[in-house]
């Protein structure tokens, strides 16, 4: 069974709703999910191990958080070129920090990316719960092509 690892970075506890959603619509699919929290991940070996990794960061003043910049520096060596991959985060008015995210895993790192960051401003408006779900659903059969 595929494994992904969802890592996310919040402040208030929103970006970790969408990291759990995100990851239950990757079990509906079969596959398995491990959520963490970004100040569980230490060195480049917490990253290993798995099939995909999904990263997902606030964005706070235009930007993502400081400890998502410090983990992709880590991740860099961490050897995760091929792999799938995908990024999400919460916002307020801007939200450039799944962009931000993404384009390093796809650049910088060379993983196999999903077709584009989530971007959400909550999990429970407009459709956020589906849509993370959803996230999940592209990573999981982006694993088994």
């Amino acid at each position: 069974m595929p494994k992904v690892l969802v890592v996310y970075a919040t402040r208030t506890g929103e970006t970790q709703s969408i990291a759990d959603l995100v990851a239950e619509g990757i079990r509906f699919s079969g596959a398995e999910a491990v959520v963490t929290n970004i100040n569980d991940i230490k060195t480049e070996a917490d990253l290993q191990g798995y099939d995909g990794l999904v990263f997902g960061s606030a964005t706070y003043h235009g930007d993502m958080m400081q400890k998502m910049k410090t983990m992709l520096f880590l991740a860099e060596k961490a050897g995760l070129e091929g792999k799938v991959g995908g990024a999400f985060g919460a916002f307020g008015w801007s939200g450039e920090a799944p962009d931000r995210i993404f384009d390093t895993m796809k650049n910088i790192f060379k993983m196999d990316m999903v077709s584009a960051p989530l971007r959400l401003k909550s999990s429970m408006l407009g459709g956020g719960t589906k849509m993370a779900q959803d996230y999940g659903r592209e990573i999981a059969a982006k694993l088994g092509e």
